[in-house]
C-alpha cells in the first residue's frame, strides 16, 4: 500500500513539474517588448538568469522540449505501473484498461500538464519566466540533459544552413532579365507590360506614382454648397479631400454617392456633415502594403503625408492598379501626361510631369533617374535636385542618353523642359 501512495505522489509532483516547464515555455517565447523591458531593468538574480537564458533561445528551447518529454514519459511509465497494481489486467477488463491507459493519461497529462500552465503562463509571463529561470539553468547543464541539448541545437542549425544553402534568392532585377530573356513572339506587348509592372510593383513607392498636391481639386470645408453642386458637375470626381484652411490639414473626404440624395437642398446646406473621416499614409510607403490596406479597409482614396504630416498629395486604388496593368480611363478622364513630341527622338514636357509618367512616354526603364532622383518625384523637381539650383532657360543636364533642356523657367521652378534621346549612346 506504501508502495501506491508513493506512486501517486511522485505522479503528482512530476505533473506538477510539466505544468510548470510547460508553462515556462509560454512565459519566454511570449513576452511582449514592455515585459521584456521590465525584465532588463529587474537586478535580481533570478531576472538575471532569465535574461542569460533568452540570450540563447534555441538552448533554452531545446532545454525545456526535453525535461518536459522526460517528466511525461516518466508519468506514463508510473502511471502504467499504478494501473496495473491497483486494475490488475484480465481477458475481461482488456478494452477498459487500454481506454484508461490511452486516454485518461493522455488527458490528464494535456490539461495539467499543458493547457492549464500555459494560459496561466500567457497572463503571468514575467513572474513564471523568473521563477523557473534558476531549476532551468541547473537541469541544462546536468548531463546527460546537457548532451542531448547541444546534440539537438547542433543538430538544428546543421538544418538551418543547409536548408539556407539549398534556398533560392532571386531579386527582382535577375526577375526582370528573365522576363526579357524568355519573352516570346507569341506574348502580347499588353502581357509583357503587366509581367513587368508586376515585377516592379513592391519596389515603387507611394511618392513615385501619387497625385501631387498642385494637381489635386480639393475644397475648403467653409465652401458653399453651390460651389459644390457646380464643381462636381464638371469635374466627374467620385471622391473630394476636404481641407481646414490649407491642403496641409486634411479633415475628411467627401463621397459624391454620399451627396446625391441632397441635391436639391438649400443653399445653405450643412454639406460637410457629410465628410467621412480620411486615411493617412506616409511618402515611403510602398504600394503593394498601401494595395492591401485599401481592400481591407475598403477605401479608395488615401491623403500622402511628408515626414512633417503635411499633405504631399493623394493616392487613389485606380493609381496602383495602374502600375500592374496600365492606365485605366474613363468617360471623364483627360490624358493627364501632358507632353509634345516634336521629332522622333524629341519631346517637350511640363516641369510638373511625374518621373513614373516621363518614364512611360519616352520608354525608358529610369534606373539611371532613380539613382540620381533623391526626393524629387516630379522631372523639374529632378532637374533642381540634381543642379543643386533652379536653372535657367537653354540650360541642360545630361542623364545617359536622355538630354533635359529647359525651355521655360523662372524664380521658383521650372515651367517646361525639352528632352532628347540619342539612340546611339543608348546602346553603348
Amino acid at each position: 500500500m506504501s508502495g501506491i501512495l508513493i506512486s501517486i505522489l511522485v505522479i503528482i509532483i512530476l505533473l506538477v513539474c510539466s505544468a510548470l516547464i510547460s508553462g515556462s515555455e509560454v512565459a519566454f517565447y511570449s513576452l511582449s517588448p514592455n515585459e521584456k523591458d521590465l525584465l532588463k531593468s529587474d537586478d535580481s538574480k533570478n531576472a538575471n538568469l532569465a535574461k542569460k537564458l533568452l540570450e540563447k533561445p534555441q538552448e533554452l528551447l531545446a532545454t525545456i522540449l526535453i525535461a518536459n518529454n522526460f517528466i511525461n514519459v516518466g508519468i506514463v511509465i508510473l502511471s502504467s505501473s499504478l494501473l496495473s497494481d491497483l486494475y490488475p489486467p484480465t481477458a475481461d477488463n482488456e478494452t477498459i484498461r487500454f481506454v484508461l491507459e490511452v486516454f485518461l493519461i493522455t488527458f490528464v497529462i494535456l490539461l495539467i500538464g499543458e493547457v492549464i500552465p500555459k494560459v496561466y503562463a500567457t497572463k503571468n509571463g514575467i513572474i513564471l519566466a523568473k521563477f523557473m529561470a534558476r531549476p532551468l539553468s541547473i537541469f541544462s547543464s546536468l548531463p546527460p540533459f546537457s548532451w542531448l541539448k547541444s546534440f539537438l541545437t547542433t543538430g538544428t542549425t546543421f538544418i538551418n544552413k543547409y536548408a539556407k544553402k539549398r534556398a533560392i534568392k532571386i531579386t527582382s532585377d535577375e526577375l526582370e532579365q528573365a522576363l526579357v530573356l524568355t519573352k516570346e513572339e507569341a506574348t502580347s506587348e499588353e502581357d509583357h507590360k503587366i509581367l513587368e509592372g508586376i515585377i516592379k510593383f513592391g519596389n515603387t513607392d507611394v511618392k513615385q506614382i501619387m497625385r501631387s498636391r498642385m494637381e489635386v481639386e480639393a475644397f475648403e470645408e467653409s465652401s458653399s454648397f453651390s460651389q459644390i453642386l457646380e464643381f462636381i458637375l464638371n469635374a466627374g470626381y467620385s471622391r473630394i479631400p476636404i481641407y481646414r484652411k490649407t491642403f496641409d490639414d486634411v479633415i475628411g473626404i467627401l463621397y459624391i454617392k454620399d451627396l446625391l440624395p441632397y441635391f436639391d437642398e438649400a443653399p445653405d446646406f450643412e454639406w460637410n456633415k457629410l465628410t467621412r473621416k480620411p486615411f493617412f499614409v506616409p511618402e515611403n510607403k510602398k504600394i503593394d502594403d498601401l494595395l492591401k490596406e485599401f481592400q481591407s479597409k475598403k477605401m479608395h482614396m488615401a491623403v500622402v503625408v511628408d515626414e512633417y504630416g503635411g499633405a504631399s498629395g493623394v493616392i487613389t486604388l485606380e493609381d496602383v492598379l495602374e502600375e500592374i496593368i496600365g492606365d485605366i480611363t474613363d468617360e471623364f478622364d483627360e490624358d493627364d501626361i501632358v507632353f509634345k513630341q516634336e521629332k522622333e527622338n524629341e519631346f517637350v514636357f511640363e516641369g510638373r510631369t511625374s518621373l513614373i509618367d516621363f518614364y512611360k512616354v519616352i520608354e525608358n526603364d529610369g534606373k539611371e533617374f532613380e539613382l540620381l532622383k533623391g526626393d524629387s518625384d516630379s522631372l523639374g523637381g529632378f532637374m533642381i535636385e540634381n543642379a543643386g539650383r533652379i536653372l535657367k532657360n537653354r540650360e541642360y543636364i545630361q542623364v545617359k542618353n536622355v538630354k533635359l533642356i529647359v525651355e521655360s523657367s523662372d524664380k521658383r521652378r521650372i515651367k517646361s523642359i525639352k528632352v532628347i534621346l540619342d539612340n546611339q549612346d543608348e546602346t553603348n
